[in-house]
């Protein structure tokens, strides 16, 4: 959990006097939708959800119209083969293997892991009826991009 990271942006928002922003921590799979959010982010935690095929139709349930979902998640592609040169590809699929996915199938989940990649990630968005769905490189992170989707109006 991110609680210490919730209880900073609390402090901040008070000392900057933000009156229209509240930080929770919840489970994105459990979001609540009433009231509606205008903004939901995920950080490296939808691949190793125990349904993330689920997850960003949860989200989108739980965002008002034209709500923005930002969802930070590993950057790699989603067939291995095209992951062959990816220097970072040996620790990424160690990773998926030995923690993502095992965390996922003890849920009795998809077990994703990983190395889902960016192409699984637009379909699920897709999928949840997300629309102008971007990605963005981090530039001083090589391991995540940012994908940043909004609900239909």
């Amino acid at each position: 959990m991110a609680g210490d990271a919730i209880d900073r942006a609390r402090t901040e928002a008070a000392a900057w006097a933000l009156t229209n922003v509240s930080f929770e921590v919840l489970d994105v799979a459990r979001l609540p939708s009433d009231p509606s959010s205008t903004a939901v982010f995920a950080f490296d935690a939808i691949h190793g959800q125990a349904d993330p095929a689920g997850v960003p139709s949860r989200v989108r349930a739980a965002l008002e119209p034209g709500g923005w979902f930002v969802m930070m998640d590993i950057k790699a592609a989603s067939a291995l083969e095209e992951n062959l040169g990816h220097p970072l590809a040996p620790w990424l699929y160690a990773v998926s293997t030995l923690h993502c996915m095992t965390v996922s199938l003890a849920e009795e989940g998809a077990g994703l892991g990983t190395v889902w990649g960016e192409q699984l990630a637009l379909r699920m968005l897709d999928e949840a009826g997300f629309v102008d769905v971007t990605v963005h490189d981090v530039p001083d992170d090589p391991f995540d991009s940012v994908y940043v989707a909004r609900t239909p109006s």
